[in-house]
């Protein structure tokens, strides 16, 4: 695996749990976004742990009013 998923010992790590059942469970009470791969483990990105967006999109504008003050 590459640095942009958690590893499986990382995963046991972070929700306390060998079992690939209790790992999903603990990670949707924790609302961290995963992934059930087809060996129906959970698969973690590194960057929603770390805080880092998961894309290389650029973030969309905020809206801004088009007030004067005067």
């Amino acid at each position: 695996m590459s640095d942009m998923f958690l590893t499986k010992d990382e995963i046991a790590i972070l929700t306390g749990c060998k079992f690939k059942s209790k790992q999903i469970e603990t990670l949707r009470r924790m609302g961290l976004p995963f992934w059930v791969n087809a060996n129906n483990a959970p698969v973690v990105a590194r960057a929603a742990i770390e805080g880092r967006r998961q894309t290389d999109e650029e973030p969309k504008p905020t809206w801004k009013p088009a007030a004067r003050i005067t």
